[in-house]
């Protein structure tokens, strides 16, 4: 086996950036725009909002606490078969959606089969490209990520037009198809292989380190409590605006409005979390202070013009928070460790994606409107910043490095044979 001393910050890599592109576009853009379908099952099984809401909560939480399964497969197997297979899962979650009669249904198909597909394919492939950089890491970060903004522009009419058109079991199938596309995406993944590898252990020799590592999980409970307000618009804008007394397509159209601002910001901030110095968590704090900020200014507003100017505001912080949030992992505990780390990560702050969504549906249905629900999702994304002005080094203003000082980096200066490419695969 052969490895690079360093991340190559190109070469396949840009590749890999490509199909992270696609997957995140066919992951969280479809999450994202579920709003559209929230009304429709809401209204076809006579169900409570609070009931309804489990069904994007399941998924979001079994991605992320089945992250661990698929940063596990992908060390053992490699990330190609482990996202080729969480396409196909993905795939066949919605196709039985389409025959769903009652909510525990959707719960099964949606939320467990879906959302197993998705912890295959979302963590795996962000791991793998976090390998392929380090200078430029979160500028190919916030570019892979771009296809969030880009499909939540596309898919949140779309759908609302496909379930004109063809009602909400029909779009369900036609999603099932898009979704199938992943498979693909997971055959543009090339394995690295890095120095570091040898020197951080196995899975097992990771995993304890990492729980023993007090920045990971303060850093590990700050995405938790921002996770637990970040998706609240996606699934409950749509309804919130319906309340107000909005037409259906207008509605789902500003979600689009929200994924144009998400595209800008990702871009940015990618730009900025390279080219600034000192730890990329401060702009992250900076980011996520906004976006809980104007989640509580929500109830405020009631003019479209307001709305229209928030939306476009939560869609820039919102996407703007996205690459850094994955650019400080590596900073924290190195790209050694990326795959046990990320999983971890993600294992733990599915509480969040679970619990958010139901409490803002909980808090609907008790109080008659979406005011309190917008105003507990801020106050979760700003208690998630406190927690990030406790990482090291947070006050520094000199260059990052994507190396933790307590990792044993003698071994690193040892030379290591190179392929002839540059690329360093297996």
């Amino acid at each position: 086996m052969a490895y690079r001393a360093e991340p190559p910050d190109g070469g396949w890599g840009w590749m890999v950036v490509l199909s992270a592109f696609f997957q995140s576009a066919l992951v969280f853009g479809v999450l994202r725009s579920f709003g559209v379908f929230f009304v429709e099952f809401v209204a076809a099984f006579e169900e409570p909002a609070a009931r309804v809401s489990w069904i994007a909560s399941i998924g979001i939480a079994v991605q992320q606490f089945g992250s661990p399964v698929g940063s596990a497969l992908s060390t053992k197997f490699g990330p190609r078969p482990a996202v080729m297979t969480g396409g196909i899962l993905t795939a066949l979650g919605m196709l039985l959606a389409s025959f769903a009669t009652s909510l525990t249904h959707l719960y099964l198909s949606i939320g467990l089969l879906s959302g197993s597909g998705w912890a295959l394919t979302f963590t795996p492939t962000l791991a793998c490209l976090s390998r392929y950089f380090s200078r430029r890491r979160s500028l190919a970060i916030g570019l892979a990520l771009t296809g969030v903004g880009l499909s939540s522009f596309a898919f949140a009419p779309l759908f609302q037009w496909l379930i004109n058109h063809y009602a909400w079991r029909g779009a369900l199938l036609l999603v099932s198809a898009l979704s199938l596309h992943l498979v693909a995406c997971g055959a543009l993944l090339r394995p690295l292989s890095l120095a570091e590898d040898p020197v951080v252990g196995g899975p097992g020799a990771q995993i304890t380190s990492l729980l023993r590592h007090g920045p990971f999980l303060r850093y590990t409970v700050a995405l938790t409590l921002i996770t637990t307000g970040y998706f609240i618009p996606y699934v409950h804008l749509v309804a919130h605006l319906r309340d107000l007394g909005w037409d259906p397509l207008p509605a789902a159209f500003l979600l689009s409005v929200a994924a144009i601002s998400d595209l800008v910001g990702r871009v940015a901030s990618g730009w900025l979390g390279d080219a600034v110095p000192g730890p990329v968590a401060r702009l992250l704090m900076l980011w996520t202070t906004l976006t809980g900020v104007i989640l509580a200014l929500y109830p405020v507003a009631e003019a479209p013009t307001g709305l229209v100017a928030l939306t476009m505001a939560y869609g820039f912080t919102s996407g703007a928070l996205t690459p850094v949030a994955f650019s400080v992992l590596p900073e924290l505990v190195g790209t050694g460790k990326i795959y046990c780390g990320l999983g971890l990560v993600q294992m733990v702050e599915s509480i969040g994606g679970l619990l958010g969504a139901p409490l803002s549906g909980y808090l609907r249905d008790v109080t008659g409107n979406y005011t309190a629900s917008f105003v507990v999702a801020g106050a979760f994304l700003l208690a998630g910043s406190g927690v990030l002005i406790t990482l090291p080094h947070f006050f520094c203003f000199s260059a990052p490095t994507s190396k933790p000082q307590d990792l044993v980096t003698e071994a690193l200066d040892t030379k290591v044979p190179l392929p002839e490419e540059g690329l360093g695969e297996d």
